[in-house]
């Protein structure tokens, strides 16, 4: 299974790799943008994205992907530190899959995608 984490923080992407590594997903791709994002979202099975960052945001990204046919179905996790229950609905309603905030633990993570792909 292929999954690319976005997130502006390469200290961010490099924990949420790591994590994947330690619970086994080991084709992880690294993006710094939705733009750079959807660029590299080529054979992509999976996806965990920051909200706020440069160029494209979290949610632009999401929005993208769902208007694309062909990424309307790839389950989509945002991790953010965006906690209001607003945003929370807001990224759902955009397309997110499930939604985790930072800081947030490996457990959380690994409960996170098993529960989204339905292991």
């Amino acid at each position: 299974m292929k999954i690319l984490t976005v997130d502006d923080s390469s200290t961010m992407r490099r924990i949420i790799k790591n994590t994947l590594n330690r619970l086994g997903y080991n084709d992880v791709v690294e993006a710094e943008h939705g733009v750079d994002a959807l660029a590299k979202m080529a054979g992509v099975d999976f996806v965990l994205t920051d909200w706020n960052m440069p160029e494209m945001d979290g949610l632009t990204f999401v929005k993208t992907l769902r208007s694309n046919p062909k990424f309307a179905e790839v389950p989509i996790i945002m991790v953010t530190t965006e906690a209001a229950k607003k945003e929370i609905l807001e990224a759902i309603k955009a397309g997110v899959t499930d939604y985790i905030v930072k800081p947030f633990t490996p457990e959380t993570l690994k409960e996170k995608i098993q529960k989204v792909m339905g292991g």
